[in-house]
């Protein structure tokens, strides 16, 4: 287990001044490919998306987080929707209890699968003895346009049966037992007044600008110092980029290329994009980005907003490609 001081940032801070934090979780990203298309994905996931985690990748990237963080480590699986991929998955889960890795934390799931009764019955209890502590399943009106409600609620069901209430979570629970919530764009708002959502990948389009209510002014007095600093965790894609906390699309490492705990331990604010995020935050890619033809919105959904807008024009022109990437969240497929 690594400490604060195994960190080069850390080595050069006074005693009182806060330390990057040692990552503790891991989303691994099966897949980019989704049966669904959701107006709030933080990717931007879809059925024409691609890629597929290798099993080696996997478990690499779960070793070196149990390196990095001993019996804290925390790994979950999601996507995209990793059960497109079911044998994927059970290959990972198979390997990692092989090698004594500890059980996974949580698998997320949107449901599309549970139409048939055995076929559930029979996974959720290959998950159970493969070690899964919990599983969470996705429910509000922006799943629910591509996912019917009657597939979810047998999921949820049977699971509780299965695995017990605790180890199963309903994000969110109010729409799983409320259908007539399940309506489209007018319960969009009422939705994320009641969970606020990050607004990155997809989520920075519509969704974001029917919540655009800030002025770059106000967003400038804010940097994002705190989210790279105290972010405890990352997510890997399955081309192995690593996305520090949920600021997807920011690439600060492969795990292809140096372990995770190497990324952790030799990440520093030094690059120009990550440089100017965390002292001054997106309005401070403005002035660049308006000389090259960006034409700022009167209003945004917050920083996430204005760093993903700025991010996808910078894309557009090839540039900072080390970092801003992988094309899956920026590109939409479907298109």
């Amino acid at each position: 287990m690594n400490s604060f001081l195994d960190n080069v940032y850390n080595r050069h801070l006074k005693r009182d001044e806060p330390k990057f934090k040692i990552w503790r979780s891991a989303g691994l990203l099966l897949t980019y490919k989704c049966n669904a298309r959701c107006e709030f994905c933080y990717y931007n996931c879809s059925p024409k998306q691609g890629g597929l985690m290798p099993v080696e990748m996997a478990i690499n990237s779960w070793r070196s987080l149990k390196e990095l963080a001993g019996d804290n480590a925390k790994i979950h699986i999601t996507g995209g929707e990793p059960f497109l991929y079911w044998q994927r998955l059970v290959e990972i889960l198979q390997e990692a209890k092989k090698l004594n890795l500890g059980p996974v934390d949580m698998i997320e799931t949107n449901g599309f699968w549970a139409t048939d009764e055995d076929i559930v019955r029979d996974r959720l209890k290959i998950l159970n003895e493969l070690g899964m502590s919990r599983l969470k399943i996705s429910c509000d009106p922006f799943h629910q346009e591509y996912v019917g409600i009657e597939p979810v609620r047998q999921l949820a069901q049977t699971a509780k049966e299965i695995l017990g209430p605790e180890r199963v979570l309903v994000r969110w629970e109010k729409y799983l037992d409320n259908p007539a919530a399940n309506q489209r764009e007018r319960k969009y708002i009422e939705t994320l007044k009641d969970y606020p959502c990050r607004f990155t990948g997809r989520a920075a389009g519509h969704i974001a600008e029917l919540a655009a209510k800030e002025t770059i002014e106000e967003i400038s007095k804010t940097n994002c110092r705190g989210a790279f600093l105290d972010a405890k965790g990352v997510h890997i894609d399955p081309y192995g980029n690593v996305f520090n906390g949920t600021c997807s699309g920011i690439i600060v490492g492969n795990v292809s290329q140096t372990p995770l705990t190497g990324i952790w331990r030799s990440w520093q604010p030094r690059d120009k994009v990550i440089e100017t995020l965390f002292c001054f935050g997106p309005a401070g890619f403005l002035d660049e980005a308006v000389k090259l033809g960006y034409k700022p919105a009167e209003r945004y959904a917050g920083k996430c907003h204005l760093c993903t807008s700025v991010r996808q024009f910078f894309f557009e022109k090839g540039l900072y490609q080390s970092v801003i990437g992988p094309a899956e969240c920026y590109i939409e497929s479907d298109d």
